[in-house]
């Protein structure tokens, strides 16, 4: 498939890309190469494969949601090293 210079200008602006004029001829020819892989792509037979979300089968690894009652403010900072006013005290990392 053929690509002008417009259409890679067009893109690379619509992506914020400054692109050097020397650059665009090259970049339409690895685009247009690109576009031809997937257009051969397109021809294979795919008359009776299910659709996929991944290349191998997966089982969902989470937990089941448990409710608990939270610990209160008091017990999350029996351990810290420094608080006020119920809170944790950390050092400033922002100047």
């Amino acid at each position: 498939m053929k690509i002008t210079k417009e259409e890679v200008l067009y893109v690379a602006n619509l992506a914020r890309l400054n692109v050097d004029d020397g650059d665009v001829e090259k970049l339409a020819a690895e685009i247009g190469d690109i576009l031809s892989y997937v257009d051969t792509l397109e021809k294979v037979d795919t008359d009776g494969v299910e659709p996929t979300t991944h290349a191998i089968d997966l089982t969902n690894a989470f937990r089941e949601d448990v409710v608990h009652t939270h610990p209160g403010a008091s017990a999350t900072l029996a351990n810290a090293p420094d608080k006020e006013d119920e809170m944790f005290v950390v050092p400033k990392v922002v100047g």
